[in-house]
């Protein structure tokens, strides 16, 4: 394919500013549409956990008359959604929605502080076996290794029963007990980053200089693994979340006053609510979950495109060729050209360029 120019010579004062194009980058990087959904599904979690419990039309373990629609052309009340009770009620009278939004706080607690707490060991015990190595590395890395095979699950039923109802209830006590159970995958990943970083020039540039071990760790590691640590925050409060909700379906975390997601589910589950057709019991805390992971995913994603120079420009290939003054004219069956150097050139699919 022969490539034809007729783009006049241009000088390098008709090339774009590279402070223009980063500019532009920058606003592509803030209009991370995964992001801001992200961010938007978060913030309403967060809401509703602040405000929840205010805003619950009743207490969550308030017992009432049935008050739903009658069924099939019946007189006799039902637990159907209807206006007083949106979310219906369960089997013995309670109103879902009120259980609803008092579970959602306590979820919210327990899972970013599961995930906060799990990634600042992960990334303190990662990154100081990775970087300082010997016996230091050994022995942390003995440590993670045993967190990694303990099964989680039942070591966090084990503890709960220990600590016994009262304390394994509360948010902040079992939002610890998590993340002491998943902040050992992050450390590995950790301690795999810093060993490959370690070596790297200015990394042994600030060594020979005589910076202090704890200087490098946080001014020249740390800045260049920031993707990765916001991606195991992430994650690990995915997990944290999962289960949470697991516990509170297994009964370990007792319900009181304070419900959780995973308790409305077994109550849903032991009343039957599936094979009886009541939806509304269990399809909004399923939804809720799904959603909150969703939020946390999503915000992943958008950090990725943020950070990841490669990712940002697949993202929007046709933005960052206008960025660059190029604009092309879709012709089916050819393959585009740019040429490299020529600045205001329309270069067309065909390979053809024409002055603008």
């Amino acid at each position: 394919m022969t490539m034809i120019d007729t783009a006049p010579a241009t000088g390098p004062e008709d090339v774009p500013a590279a402070p223009t194009l980063t500019k532009s980058r920058r606003r592509l990087r803030i209009r991370s549409k995964k992001m801001l959904i992200g961010l938007i599904l978060l913030g309403i979690f967060v809401l509703v956990a602040i405000i929840g419990p205010m805003i619950a039309p009743y207490k969550p373990t308030a017992l009432m008359p049935l008050e739903g629609p009658p069924l099939h052309g019946g007189t006799a009340p039902s637990q159907l959604p209807g206006a007083k009770h949106l979310l219906g009620q369960t089997n013995i009278g309670g109103d879902i929605l009120s259980q609803m939004l008092a579970g959602t706080r306590p979820t919210i607690i327990v899972s970013f502080l599961a995930g906060a707490v799990a990634t600042a060991l992960a990334v303190i015990i990662g990154i100081t076996a990775g970087y300082v190595g010997g016996i230091v590395d050994e022995v942390l890395s003995l440590i993670a290794n045993v967190f990694l095979v303990i099964p989680a699950l039942p070591l966090l039923i084990a503890i709960g029963a220990f600590l016994g109802p009262n304390r394994a209830g509360n948010p902040l006590v079992i939002g610890l007990i998590i993340a002491a159970t998943g902040w050992a995958w992050g450390a590995r990943v950790m301690r795999a980053q810093a060993l490959s970083m370690r070596s790297r020039d200015f990394v042994e540039a600030a060594r020979i200089s005589g910076e202090k071990t704890r200087r490098i760790v946080l001014a020249e590691i740390m800045p260049n693994l920031t993707a990765i640590i916001a991606s195991s925050f992430l994650f690990t409060t995915i997990y944290a979340i999962g289960t949470y909700v697991g516990l509170g379906f297994l009964t370990v975390v007792s319900a009181g006053a304070d419900y959780n997601w995973g308790t409305i589910l077994f109550d849903a589950t032991s009343s039957s609510a599936v094979e009886s057709g009541f939806w509304w019991w269990y399809i909004p805390p399923g939804l809720a979950i799904a959603l909150l992971g969703t939020s946390l995913a999503l915000i992943n994603f958008g950090i990725d495109e943020y950070i990841n120079p490669r990712l940002r420009m697949a993202t929007s290939p046709r933005h960052a060729l206008r960025v660059l003054g190029v604009r092309l004219r879709p012709q089916l069956g050819f393959t585009p050209v740019v040429r490299h150097g020529r600045a205001g050139a329309v270069v067309t699919q065909s390979g053809v360029g024409e002055a603008l």
